[in-house]
């Protein structure tokens, strides 16, 4: 059953009254529900022990490994939903792709997609091909109980530049060379990475995550008509391929203030916003209908906890008017994050929003 929708005769889900859910369907919340971007990862010591030796893309195909790390926040910040534990990648390797995560770099693909004969390369993904997830969230849901799980994918225009460039770019030259010089290779290479998405958050959807969440990291590196023209379509696809299970869709891209409206506007439930934006503006570049979430600098999580208070409640105050609203940061936990800040902030906004 949908986490999302209460069909006739059918009894809720665990999760379905969960903070975290009522405020994506943008009903009243006990409390302002937290979570954090890279909220399981490097800035937990008990995580850097579990992971100590094991590369990343191979510690995302061990579910027992996926359950721990997922859970590690949850249980440490008593944040109010888990995130998956993986890489936007995973389905690319999945696949067949040849690439790596190197340590200090990022994603590294070891043959470039830059050709109509490249795209060959990128064949349909199975269930079967990441029979591990469909593990990890059985492991998970079984332990999380009430608690959501939400389950990620990266958005097309991302995996698109990391196939293109070859690796992170600042510029994305190659990925924007390829965009205006060849619109139709674009489009195909688009849409096929759309079906590879898809194809990816349905079988997490189906293995019991309650929402999922789609990351455009580079997307901010668009202006708004190339987005609407070259990008948006992808998305939407991605969108449009879940809408049947009900879960809550959150769209999340970095630099994206310019873009709020169109990301509302491809079919998110949820709408991220990072830290350059106040939410209440950014309440008015979506338009209604739409819940947020964010967005606290985490830079400010190295400040002392009374500043870390004081930016809280002014994102707090910029949402109080919001129909719904997740708090989460504007972008990933940084890795040398001291833990305990976290843990505070989530008391903290528990505490300041009971209802």
């Amino acid at each position: 059953m949908s986490a999302n929708l209460r069909p006739t005769g059918q009894q809720p889900t665990a999760t379905y009254e969960s903070a975290f859910l009522k405020a994506c369907r943008r009903e009243p919340v006990p409390h302002t529900p937290v979570w954090f971007m890279r909220q399981a990862g490097r800035s937990l010591p008990e995580y850097l022990k579990v992971r100590e030796g094991i590369p990343m893309l191979d510690s995302c195909m061990m579910p027992e490994l996926v359950a721990e790390i997922t859970m590690q926040p949850v249980r440490r910040h008593h944040v109010d939903t888990a995130i998956y534990f993986s890489d936007i990648v995973v389905p690319l390797k999945a696949i067949g792709i040849d690439l790596d995560i190197k340590p200090g770099v990022g994603p590294v693909v070891e043959q470039p997609i830059r050709s109509r004969a490249d795209l060959a390369r990128l064949r349909d993904l199975t269930p079967e091909d990441v029979w591990y997830v469909t593990e990890a969230i059985g492991l998970l849901t079984a332990e999380l109980g009430s608690t959501p799980l939400i389950g990620f994918a990266g958005a097309p225009f991302t995996l698109a530049s990391y196939l293109v460039e070859g690796g992170p770019s600042k510029s994305h030259e190659h990925t924007k060379a390829l965009m205006y010089g060849d619109p139709q290779l674009w489009a195909d290479l688009l849409d096929r990475l759309a079906e590879i998405t898809s194809a990816f958050l349905k079988v997490q959807i189906e293995a019991g995550a309650s929402a999922v969440q789609l990351f455009d990291s580079w997307v901010g590196a668009l202006a708004p008509a190339d987005y609407r023209r070259s990008v948006m379509p992808a998305s939407s696809k991605v969108f449009k391929a879940v809408e049947e299970y009900g879960v809550p869709r959150i769209h999340f891209g970095v630099g994206t203030g310019e873009l709020l409206g169109l990301m509302g506007e491809a079919g998110a439930d949820v709408v991220g916003v990072d830290w350059r934006v106040p939410l209440d503006e950014a309440a008015r570049r979506v338009g209604p209908g739409k819940a947020l979430q964010g967005n606290l600098d985490p830079a400010v999580l190295f400040s002392t906890p009374e500043a870390v208070e004081t930016k809280a409640r002014e994102v707090l105050d910029a949402a109080a008017d919001l129909e719904g609203h997740v708090f989460n940061l504007g972008h990933g936990v940084p890795p040398t994050t001291d833990p305990d800040s976290l843990t505070r902030l989530v008391e903290y906004v528990h505490t300041q929003t009971a209802r």
